[in-house]
């Protein structure tokens, strides 16, 4: 995605996410976006995505406390999930962050060993069939489909 023209929801995830905020005390969005770092896209245009996502989430009565995110290229870039840098730097903004207490969904691989680093409870979005390698795993087809059964990890 390069612009907000490719950006698009998944079907629920606005419903999704405002039902979440309801119930969670933060909500964040944590995202390596190496596209930046590569030249494919600038900052500039990825801060664009990241305001008009906000404001379609606020027109739906979500929210989204912060967007955290790591252009670096490096695969071991303290700020590049599965690497911590990026929760560290929530804690730091929101000190009453408790990991142990917290919740991680994502759809990657990447965001369940982000989430396991930082002692975190896991819960994968995906909408296709493959192997759950990890335990303690949550798996649910959708954002909207882990809220619509309400289930508080």
């Amino acid at each position: 995605m390069k612009n907000w023209d490719e950006f698009k929801f998944k079907e629920g995830a606005l419903q999704a996410i405002a039902g979440l905020g309801k119930i969670f005390g933060r909500v964040f969005v944590v995202t390596n976006q190496r596209g930046v770092g590569l030249g494919i896209m600038t900052e500039d245009k990825l801060n664009e995505i990241h305001d008009r996502m906000l404001f379609e989430v606020i027109n739906a009565s979500g929210r989204i406390d912060k967007i955290y995110y790591c252009t670096d290229t490096d695969q071991i870039a303290k700020c590049r999930k599965p690497n911590i840098g990026m929760g560290l730097k929530a804690k730091d903004d929101y000190p009453e962050i408790e990991f142990s207490k917290s919740v991680i969904v994502g759809d990657s691989i990447s965001d369940i060993l982000f989430g396991k680093n930082l002692g975190m409870k896991s819960v994968f979005i995906r909408d296709r069939k493959e192997t759950n390698e990890l335990d303690d795993l949550l798996i649910f087809e959708s954002l909207y489909g882990f809220y619509k059964n309400q289930i508080i990890v």
